[in-house]
C-alpha cells in the first residue's frame, strides 16, 4: 500500500475534517517580542529550528546552551548563535536559501512552548556576534530572525507525552546506544561499537567549546 495514496489534496478537504480554531486562538500571535517573550526566551536552553531548501525539504534543528543562549536584539530580532557541530550545515544553507525559519522555544519543566517564525538570515558582522552570549567558541555566525509569527504553544503535547516525568522514560537498556545507532548507520565494517563510543566520548569532552 502507498501511504501517499489518497492523501488531502488541498487546503478546504483539510480544514472540512476540524471545527473552526477559536478566535482567541488566532489572536495569540502578537508578531513581536514583548516583554514575555523576551522573559521565556531568557529561561529556554533549547530551540528547535525548522527551514526547508530552495526544493521544498525541510530540516528541523536542535540548538542547546545556558539559559539566555538566544538574545533579543529588539522586539523584532532575535538572534542564535551557532556553535560547534557536524559542519553539515543543513539550517545554515536552508536559511541561506530560503531566507525564512521557524523556531520552536523549549523550557525545561515547563509544558508551553514559544513559536517565532519569519524571514531569517545568516550573518557574521562582529558587532552582532559580540552581543551574543558564546555557546563554546565565539561563534563564526549567528542565526538572526525577524518575528512575523509570535505565539505561545498549549502543552497538550507535553502532557500527553509526560516528557518531564523521569517515571515515563524508556528504559535505557531497551534503546540501542548512541554508538550503537552510529555504528549501524556508518557502515564501515572496519570500526567497531567500542571505537565509536570512545570517539563519541572524546568529542562531548574536547569539543563542545
Amino acid at each position: 500500500m502507498d501511504p501517499f495514496d489518497g492523501a488531502i489534496a488541498d487546503a478546504q478537504a483539510l480544514r472540512s475534517l476540524y471545527a473552526a480554531p477559536l478566535e482567541r486562538v488566532l489572536l495569540k500571535d502578537i508578531g513581536t517580542l514583548d516583554e514575555m517573550c523576551r522573559r521565556l526566551i531568557a529561561g529556554s536552553a533549547m530551540v528547535f529550528i525548522g527551514t526547508v531548501d530552495a526544493a521544498g525539504r525541510a530540516d528541523v534543528s536542535p540548538r542547546g546552551g545556558p539559559p539566555g543562549f538566544v538574545t533579543v536584539l529588539d522586539e523584532h530580532h532575535l538572534a542564535i548563535p551557532d556553535a560547534t557541530g557536524n559542519n553539515r550545515l543543513d539550517t545554515l544553507a536552508n536559511i541561506v536559501a530560503t531566507g525564512r525559519a521557524g523556531a520552536l522555544f523549549i523550557i525545561a519543566g515547563r509544558d508551553t512552548t514559544l513559536r517565532v517564525a519569519g524571514r531569517a538570515a545568516v550573518s557574521e558582522r562582529a558587532d552582532l556576534l559580540d552581543r551574543l552570549q558564546a555557546v563554546g567558541k565565539p561563534p563564526r555566525a549567528a542565526i538572526v530572525i525577524e518575528a512575523e509569527e509570535v505565539f505561545t504553544h498549549c502543552p497538550k503535547a507535553f502532557i500527553r507525552s509526560r516528557l518531564w516525568d523521569p517515571s515515563s522514560w524508556p528504559d535505557p537498556a531497551s534503546l540501542p546506544t548512541p554508538a550503537e545507532v552510529s555504528y549501524a548507520h556508518r557502515r564501515d565494517p572496519a570500526i567497531t561499537v567500542e571505537e565509536i563510543a570512545e570517539e563519541q566520548r572524546l568529542s562531548v569532552l574536547h569539543n563542545l567549546a
